[in-house]
């Protein structure tokens, strides 16, 4: 995944300029074709009908062909079957991102629906994972505030980190990152933001949220009961095997593409964090990265991509943010990141250069904070 060759852009730069952006968000917006906000409802479903439409012509394939054949074909069926359901599931989770970001259409009670749902079909919660969500995108690059992927400071790192700071340490390390990160932060805020009590985003009266939002709280988790109920209900009649190999198995892909997606785009070497005297909204999100997954860009709306335009324009939808993208290019200059490391370099260097956050000798005297990797 991803591409290689030359040097990437990022990695040109000494760091990410520590200076305050000279321009506005309003200069970003101006630079924008106004086309590129608007939002067509037949478009945005042509695209969950692309997407579900994957979804069951590889479900028929599994459940009628699969099954059938000869081994060894059958044990090397199943995991192509896994990831490339699970590249389809994520899909979709970023389909139900952008509707709660208002992206879908022109209508919220819409977006939410179909959001909803869409989330509910891969086990995720709409509403409770929207709300911090939000929160995330309105703080994203505070060392204090940020929702998710807030680094340590070295002085917070647990007593066995050092233990982990070798070859086979990390690689267990982040195995575990990408087999349970997404539901164990859904489930208990892992890697999220502490707060004063135990958080989840399954707990209508978790600290996440506040007494106006609590309702659609409940409603999230009566639409996880429902579609468990139903995945239940299927294994009573097909068997436990029957619904892990179709359906739990690409979930679980589905997981760790989500983690690898997200971390990508919020963690790199030369991208900084801030405390509360340096950060502001506009530095905050530039401190983003956009990446190239390859032919999984597409599979994944170019969310990875554009990552950068989306934090600072959540409404574009995904159909116009390459377009947006390349016209905010010259101005945003060097405060603009992309790193075209393929996927598997950009993760181990990721793992070994991204350890804790601490001032550098540069930024010693300011609250502006770098990925440092020695214990």
């Amino acid at each position: 995944m991803g591409g290689g060759g030359n040097m990437t852009k990022i990695e040109q730069k000494i760091k990410v300029p520590l200076s305050k952006p000279p321009f506005k968000l309003s200069e970003l917006k101006k630079a924008i074709p106004p086309h590129c906000f608007q939002r067509s409802l037949v478009r945005s479903f042509s695209y969950v009908v692309r997407d579900i439409t994957l979804v069951f012509v590889l479900g028929y394939i599994a459940a009628n062909y699969i099954y059938v054949l000869p081994s060894p074909y059958y044990y090397l069926a199943w995991p192509i079957y896994w990831f490339v359901l699970g590249s389809a599931f994520t899909g979709i989770w970023v389909l139900a991102h952008e509707c709660g970001h208002h992206g879908f259409s022109n209508y919220q009670w819409i977006d939410d629906t179909v959001g909803f749902i869409l989330y509910t079909s891969i086990c995720v919660p709409y509403f409770s994972w929207k709300r911090t969500h939000h929160r995330h995108h309105s703080i994203t690059g505070s060392l204090e505030y940020d929702e998710v992927y807030v680094p340590r400071l070295k002085s917070e790192l647990r007593w066995f980190s050092k233990y982990f700071n070798n070859l086979p340490g990390r690689i267990i390390a982040f195995t575990t990152t990408l087999t349970v990160g997404w539901p164990s932060y859904m489930a208990i805020n892992a890697s999220g933001r502490p707060y004063d009590r135990f958080a989840s985003h399954y707990n209508p009266y978790s600290p996440m949220y506040n007494d106006s939002e609590r309702l659609l709280i409940y409603l999230s988790d009566v639409g996880l009961i429902s579609i468990i109920y139903i995945w239940y209900r299927i294994a009573m009649v097909k068997g436990l095997a029957w619904v892990v190999c179709m359906y739990v198995a690409p979930l679980q892909i589905m997981s760790i593409l989500v983690v690898v997606l997200t971390y990508l785009n919020h963690t790199h070497a030369l991208v900084p964090h801030y405390d509360s005297s340096e950060w502001d909204w506009l530095r905050g999100t530039l401190a983003t990265v956009d990446r190239d997954f390859g032919i999984l860009t597409n599979v994944f709306h170019n969310v990875t991509d554009t990552h950068v335009l989306h934090h600072l324009f959540t409404t574009i939808p995904h159909y116009h943010a390459m377009e947006a993208t390349k016209a905010i290019k010259p101005i945003l200059g060097d405060y603009y990141n992309f790193d075209s490391t393929p996927v598997y370099k950009a993760i181990w260097k990721n793992i070994n250069e991204c350890i804790y956050v601490e001032k550098n000798e540069e930024t010693f005297d300011r609250g502006v904070f770098w990925y440092k990797n020695k214990l």
